[in-house]
């Protein structure tokens, strides 16, 4: 059965484009990825500053702690923005 492929000529060679992407296409994606990168660092700033000014409302209202919570799903976003870069270019390269 393969013999009969081989014969018609479905088994050519699989082409092998090149790695490289246009220099216009990286730098449009690398500015884009930059503002992201930004805005995320942003959002992570905000979130620590949002969460610390609800803590310190709370316990002068001597509310418990449920804030603490929050705070360490806010500081796992910050480290996950800051070490996606890092972590896709180790899984890709």
């Amino acid at each position: 059965m393969f013999s009969k492929i081989r014969d018609v000529g479905l088994a050519a060679e699989v082409p092998n484009p090149g790695m490289d992407a246009p220099a216009e296409l990286t730098d449009k994606v690398n500015d884009v990825l930059g503002v992201v990168a930004w805005a995320g660092t942003a959002a992570g700033v905000a979130g620590v500053l949002i969460t610390g000014a609800m803590m310190a409302i709370s316990m002068r209202r001597g509310e418990g702690s449920e804030h603490m919570g929050r705070l360490g799903m806010v500081l796992a976003g910050c480290v996950l923005v800051a070490t996606a870069g890092p972590l896709v270019s180790f899984v890709f390269n």
